[in-house]
């Protein structure tokens, strides 16, 4: 097993300044330990352009896309899997900065209806204009999407593209999960009106907030839509197995990165315009201000005095993963890694772990999805060459 490395209180205990002066949440803790298995990586295509998300379809194909603004579908996630560009018109997306296409998610049905949605930003007459949620179908030989609607409008966007998003996980009960970015715009993480900053739980099909949300009573559509807000910019998300809890993982300014543990209708403490008295966005602010907010969610794990760009993430099942099986998988951008966070039953990192083989070995991570068959799927994002590695445990 990953060795217990810190009590759940170490790891919400400061210590020394980080660069910009602020102390950060926590040390840079549980430390790493070496992994307790090897992992085998194979390269599946070297053929992408900053990979951004995966989805795997029923018969075994996957569909990744780059932010450039371009699908692309592999026949399998074997090595000798050929790689498709699919026909689509993204030419609204606001291909810029951190902005592009980025996220998806393939719909439960998507056997009856050939339906997913992906998050994009948006240009209108080549300025840009909201991130959104868009709906297309797959044509039955997987060489063009058709768009079928804009599922949810409105996300903030900055012009330059910082902090985007834009991260979507379907839930077992059919509900999708959004971790969004608040546009670098200083009033947006803590305003229940923006859908920035936010983890949103809408309806696949009509993009509404869900009854049972925290907010479903409120005046506002988009309040409604929000499960959780004071967010900065989330970049994954998961759901463990067994457990139905939610995590997300989130860039700080230039300490604590975070991940954290999403319980409905609390603050998570990002907010850049110290209470609305700066126009500018401060990101001298602690990254979870306790206080200002005393009763933000504290981070499930942070990076500490330190980033490292967390990304994608998601959670190892199956038996093949032995002792890894239940650690949660987080891929790092800056950091050009992945970290392996052992999740204890109070919902925290207790044991943390970075693999050697992936371990500055393929430059920027991405995308992180556990595929049907149980392996490890990530992507590089270097902008040449870019990789889709399938990732399982030797032997």
């Amino acid at each position: 097993m990953i060795a217990t490395l810190l009590t759940v209180s170490a790891l919400i205990t400061a210590c020394t300044p980080g660069p910009a002066g602020r102390m950060p949440i926590s040390s840079s803790a549980p430390r790493s330990e070496p992994a307790p298995i090897g992992l085998d990586v194979t390269t599946i295509t070297d053929q992408l352009e900053h990979g951004w998300d995966i989805g795997f379809l029923p018969e075994g194909e996957l569909l990744v896309t780059e932010r450039r603004g371009r699908l692309r579908l592999l026949t399998s996630g074997d090595q000798d899997a050929e790689l498709r560009t699919v026909r689509a018109d993204f030419s609204d997306v606001y291909d810029v900065g951190e902005g592009g296409l980025m996220g998806i998610a393939i719909h439960p049905d998507f056997e009856q209806t050939r339906k997913f949605t992906t998050c994009q930003t948006h240009q209108e007459n080549g300025e840009p204009k909201d991130v959104r949620l868009v709906t297309w179908r797959l044509s039955e030989d997987g060489t063009r999407a058709t768009r079928v609607e804009p599922l949810l409008t409105g996300l903030p966007i900055n012009d330059s593209g910082r902090h985007s998003g834009c991260r979507p996980v379907v839930t077992k009960e059919g509900a999708l999960l959004v971790g969004t970015g608040d546009s670098a715009d200083p009033d947006v993480p803590q305003d229940k009106t923006s859908l920035g900053g936010k983890v949103l739980r809408i309806d696949l099909a009509t993009g509404k907030g869900l009854s049972n949300n925290p907010f479903a009573d409120a005046d506002n559509a988009n309040t409604r839509r929000i499960v959780t807000y004071g967010h900065r910019n989330i970049q994954g998300i998961a759901v463990q197995p067994g457990t139905d809890r939610i995590y997300v993982s989130e860039h700080g300014p230039d300490v604590d990165d975070e991940v954290n543990l999403v319980e409905f209708g609390r603050n998570y403490g990002w907010d850049p315009s110290q209470g609305g008295t700066v126009d500018s966005y401060d990101e001298d602010v602690s990254m979870t201000d306790r206080d200002r907010f005393p009763n933000a969610m504290r981070p499930a794990w942070t990076t500490g005095d330190m980033t490292e760009a967390l990304c994608g993430t998601t959670f190892l099942t199956g038996d093949r993963w032995g002792e890894l099986e239940g650690t949660l998988a987080v891929v790092a951008l800056k950091g050009s890694k992945l970290i392996l966070l052992t999740i204890g039953k109070e919902g925290s990192a207790v044991g943390r772990s970075d693999p050697p083989e992936l371990d500055q070995e393929y430059g920027r991570l991405r995308a992180a999805r556990t595929g049907p068959d149980g392996a490890l799927y990530i992507t590089t994002s270097n902008g040449e060459n870019d990789k889709l590695l399938r990732v399982t445990p030797k032997g």
